[in-house]
């Protein structure tokens, strides 16, 4: 459970920096950072595996860089579905993507180094 929750507020906590250097991304307040994330993370599970096997040859012949363009409509998709988050168009959610991305991994890892027993 702990390891859950460090991995959900680096999402959040990556909402909250895209929202902020990435012109075209608007969040309307903390509730509303907390819902993306978890909105994000329910997109992720259910529809982005669905869009990677749709489009497995075109990440195959990209050599994976076509998933960055899956994370960014997996973002605005959730912008589209949220009425208190503003994704204005492809680039935002691209940029807002790999941000939210990055501090997702870092989350992963700090959860990771946490949840290991030695």
């Amino acid at each position: 459970m702990i390891r859950f929750l460090v991995q959900f507020a680096f999402a959040v906590a990556g909402f909250w920096l895209a929202q902020r250097f990435v012109t075209g991304i608007a969040v309307s307040g903390w509730p509303s950072l907390v819902i993306a994330a978890f909105l994000l993370g329910l997109v992720n599970a259910i529809v982005r595996p669905v869009l990677v096997v749709i489009t497995f040859p075109v990440v195959f012949i990209t050599f994976g860089l076509f998933l960055l363009v899956i994370n960014a409509a997996t973002l605005g998709l959730v912008g589209w579905m949220m009425k208190g988050l503003t994704v204005d168009g492809f680039w935002p959610a691209f940029w807002g993507a790999l941000i939210i991305g990055v501090c997702s991994w870092v989350g992963d890892r700090v959860a990771g180094e946490a949840g290991r027993k030695d």
